[in-house]
């Protein structure tokens, strides 16, 4: 039997090695070069950088948008599990589907469909009369960010209530607890994982987000860094505010981790778990289908429907040549990088799973930085390398794929363990008995049980690079147009029409890849 080995890192097989030592410096040279640069200044002119008052005022308007996202994902994403998985409503896999369809609406898609419904001129104006007040600042950012991430914790949460045991719930009503009572001392906290999970994927999305933001207006660190790196041409200052949304980064994965410490939430028994009890929900069943309704309309029906508006209401103005030459941009990006994550996250996945130790953990957890990392400081790190070290990459198509490859490759890990968890490493063994090499027996035995999770892999990295916008912005080579650079550009100058064509694409597209990744996965509908 192929044993898993803990003694330490001569035991791990070069071919295996390498690649995740590639990927490792890969991701932390790049931070290297931005601390260096952000040391440049003098010690009056970092006092001066660090603590002016602008650096405050971003600090706590990026901590109030990501609080608010958080608590209104959370209010829009609890009940809406809990509806789809414990309560007698009809059309449970529609709901769900609708619940989980917003991904493929990136939030400056998301900003745009809120832009072009609103103000005298959107769309509710025109087809019912109503003008809706124009989003912009704060509220704007936090409907636009709301909408698109509370999926991220709906799918967490929904996971987590189709995983708990009933007993534990039918024990607490033998004490005599009502409905209500149950769920906030049994079934509440059995979501926290979940919680915890979803809410920091949810807090670094928002951390991270630039579309949105510049759209409506709102300085947070990421929309402060991109302006003061093309408008002001204070690198330094840049490099800083890079820095500070990396330690903002690295803070919530603190907490997290110690949220998570110690925790243990197991089952009552082993064996098959019990049919989970549907709640009827009587009078409360016409509010309910309200709720899933009107959370589908505002997330889904009317963003689409307001790109659709904008499409066929107004005289074209871009041509096909233009959407298809911005398209096959997107697609010369996005397609080489699934493939080059899901090559590195292979090595990556395998050594955790068949090699686990304290080192193989530590070279594991390097593909999460390049993921945790928000895209603009990931961004300005990539340029401050290639400017100091390789001028001749500095934006080139081969610096926006090693970006995308690595920034990703934390996505395209999952499915790939996943799969690896499933095929037994005795089958290697046999593989070995018949005088194969340790590699050749992987090819032969193993890689073939793999092809769904690497399909699966390079799938999610594929959706994810297609809606990518910060990394695109700052390192695309000069004239390099994508759907997303054209959606933000248009709308930044309130070209709705011109951006219409530019966002369906980014829809449909994602909306695809969307459906059928929940059909490969076989989600719980």
């Amino acid at each position: 039997m192929i044993k898993p080995d803990r003694k330490g890192i001569a035991a791990i097989p070069w071919y295996i090695l390498l690649p995740v030592i590639l990927a490792g410096t890969g991701v932390l040279v790049p931070l290297i070069y931005l601390l260096i640069r952000a040391f440049e200044a003098d010690a009056e002119a970092l006092t001066t950088i660090v603590f002016r008052q602008r650096t405050l005022t971003l600090f706590l308007n990026t901590v109030a948008l990501t609080g608010g996202v958080l608590i209104l994902t959370t209010i829009l994403a609890l009940p809406l599990a809990w509806l789809t998985t414990r309560s007698d409503i009809r059309w449970k896999k529609l709901f769900t589907l609708l619940g989980i369809l917003p991904l493929a609406i990136p939030s400056y898609v998301m900003a745009y469909a809120l832009l072009g419904m609103s103000g005298a001129t959107g769309t509710f104006a025109e087809l019912f009369g109503i003008i809706l007040p124009r989003p912009s600042g704060y509220l704007g950012a936090l409907l636009a960010l709301t909408l698109y991430l509370t999926p991220y914790l709906f799918i967490n949460l929904r996971a987590a209530l189709l995983g708990i045991d009933p007993a534990l719930e039918e024990t607490a009503q033998s004490f005599g607890y009502k409905p209500r009572r149950v769920f906030v001392k049994t079934v509440l906290p059995q979501l926290r994982p979940a919680l915890y999970s979803g809410g920091l994927l949810v807090a670094l999305h928002v951390l991270g987000d630039f579309g949105a933001v510049s759209l409506m207006r709102f300085e947070t660190f990421s929309y402060a860094l991109f302006l003061q790196y093309t408008a002001a041409f204070d690198r330094i200052y840049a490099a800083w505010l890079a820095i500070f949304l990396i330690l903002m980064t690295v803070s919530l994965l603190f907490v997290d981790a110690r949220l998570l410490r110690g925790l243990r939430l197991s089952r009552s028994g082993r064996g098959t778990s019990k049919q989970t009890k549907i709640v009827a929900l009587g009078k409360w069943k016409l509010p309910a289908y309200g709720f899933l309704s009107m959370l589908a309309f505002i997330s889904l029906i009317a963003p689409i429907g307001t790109i659709i508006h904008w499409l066929v209401s107004t005289p074209a103005v871009i041509g096909f040549s233009d959407l298809f030459s911005a398209l096959r941009g997107s697609l010369s990006v996005s397609v080489p990088s699934s493939v080059l994550a899901a090559l590195l996250a292979l090595p990556l996945a395998y050594l955790g799973v068949r090699y686990p130790s304290t080192i193989s953990r530590a070279l594991e957890r390097v593909a999460y930085i390049g993921y945790a990392i928000p895209p603009l400081a990931f961004a300005l790190s990539l340029i401050f390398f290639s400017l100091t070290a390789m001028p001749f990459l500095y934006q080139t198509m081969l610096l926006l794929i090693y970006a995308y490859t690595l920034h990703y490759l934390a996505e395209a890990m999952g499915p790939i363990r996943s799969a690896l968890y499933q095929a037994p490493p005795q089958i290697e063994e046999a593989a070995r008995s018949f005088g194969y090499h340790p590699f050749m027996a992987f090819f032969k035995a193993t890689l073939p049980l793999l092809r769904k999770g690497i399909i699966a892999s390079m799938a999610f990295v594929f959706l994810s690079a297609m809606k990518e916008l910060p990394l695109t912005f700052l390192l695309s080579p000069i004239g390099f147009e994508t759907l997303a650079l054209n959606v933000w550009s248009y709308t930044i100058e309130a070209m709705f029409a011109e951006a219409a064509p530019f966002a369906l694409g980014i829809v449909v597209v994602s909306g695809l890849f969307v459906t059928l990744l929940l059909k490969q996965e076989r989600t719980h509908l």
